[in-house]
């Protein structure tokens, strides 16, 4: 039954979603190139609080918890388990004051409103994954980008998304080269939790009635040891999964 409830909900989503990424379009141009940079910041940030409210259609709700206060006057790199794409836009909202851009893939530059256009011009950075050289630099200069403008970094270190909500094995490259061109940045894991029901029956029906919870963990400093540091990252993210316990 609720299967069969969930196409007319998220046919209602769906639309409601792609109004919004429609009439933020023109805005995010708007704000960029007449205001600069601050205007822009503030609508990506509220177009990220609609598109979380779009999906208030399927009955979902979220939940994001600080554990600890995070300074403003150094650099992030923001480590979350990945499930869905409804991952990112709390992230973008509940912690909008870091400034927190994105390691993306390339496809996501071109052809979705709003969204590819602040991927190209709001700070975030665009990689190829056939191009490991490509990648690398992408990701070193986002690095050298944060440590400058005591911004933050976002980086799903598991490469594509869970399925399933248990925690896929990390790939530390992108991460390891992070943390090395931003030696000033805090660390800062964050567990997702059933971000990935939003896609249990695949890409459509969406499911319904979801508790999407974010539990940001306290800082972690970075060492020289970056084997060690990375370690700790995952651990801690995965000591926020319930369906890791």
């Amino acid at each position: 039954m609720q299967k069969i409830l969930a196409y007319p909900l998220s046919i209602l989503y769906l639309i409601f979603f792609g109004l919004t990424l429609a009439v933020f379009h023109p805005i995010q141009i708007i704000c960029y190139n007449l205001f600069g940079y601050a205007a822009h910041g503030k609508s990506v940030a509220l177009l990220n609080l609609c598109l979380m409210r779009c999906t208030h259609f399927l009955g979902t709700t979220y939940n994001f918890k600080f554990e600890e206060k995070l300074p403003l006057n150094r650099p992030l790199i923001i480590v979350p388990n990945h499930q869905s794409m409804h991952d990112i836009p709390p992230i973008i909202w509940f912690m909008r004051k870091y400034h927190p851009k994105f390691v993306s893939k390339k496809e996501l530059g071109h052809g979705f409103p709003s969204v590819s256009y602040n991927l190209r011009v709001g700070g975030s950075v665009l990689i190829d994954r056939n191009d490991k050289k490509q990648a690398l630099s992408e990701v070193i200069k986002l690095a050298q980008y944060i440590e400058k403008h005591k911004r933050s970094a976002v980086i799903f270190p598991e490469g594509t998304r869970s399925r399933d909500g248990k925690l896929k094995p990390f790939k530390t490259t992108g991460l390891k080269l992070l943390l090395k061109n931003a030696p000033s940045a805090l660390v800062v894991p964050v567990s997702i939790n059933n971000s990935w029901k939003m896609l249990k029956y695949g890409k459509f029906p969406n499911g319904l009635g979801n508790h999407i919870t974010f539990t940001v963990h306290p800082a972690i400093e970075i060492t020289d040891n970056l084997e060690a540091v990375v370690a700790q990252i995952e651990n801690k993210v995965k000591s926020g999964l319930t369906s890791s316990k």
